[in-house]
């Protein structure tokens, strides 16, 4: 079975939800996904760092990045836009094992608050199950960088 073109349906069975209200608005926090020398300064969880190769934010469109891990180890990634949606959505394959579909979604709440939904949908419960004890925690940790930029003078 192979990553879908387009956004693909999802069960509690084979999908890991992570939610966060971030004090920004969304055109802000919708930036730091969608601009590369935002996100290469927070994505991935405490202590990564990332070297982002390629990042063609269309539909169809490439991501290819090396996370640097604390241990010194470089882990490719590759990944391939398959939605978009100004300030609102964004999916994309990650291509790299393991492989899975994120969607992310950014929704006002109120004055300068939005909500982040950060979803990854696995082909099956198997594949979830076997990275969702250690994902969940990182997940957090990525968001909490995500946060940090936003609030720090290092987003401008």
């Amino acid at each position: 079975m192979k990553l879908a073109n387009e956004v693909m349906a999802s069960k509690p069975d084979n999908e890991i939800v992570t939610t966060r209200i971030i004090r920004e608005k969304r055109d802000r926090v919708f930036k730091a996904w969608s601009d590369p020398s935002i996100l290469s300064r927070w994505w991935g969880p405490n202590g990564f760092t990332n070297t982002i190769n390629q990042f063609e934010f269309q539909k169809g469109g490439a991501w290819k990045f090396v996370m640097q891990g604390p241990d010194g180890k470089d882990y490719p990634n590759h990944c391939e836009f398959v939605e978009i949606s100004d300030d609102q959505f964004i999916s994309w394959n990650h291509l790299s094992n393991p492989n899975f579909q994120v969607a992310a979604s950014f929704d006002d709440i109120d004055d300068g608050y939005t909500k982040v939904t950060f979803k990854m949908v696995f082909l099956n419960p198997q594949d979830c199950n076997k990275i969702k004890a250690f994902v969940i925690g990182k997940n957090e940790e990525n968001l909490d960088r995500l946060e940090n930029v936003l609030l720090s003078s290092e987003y401008y």
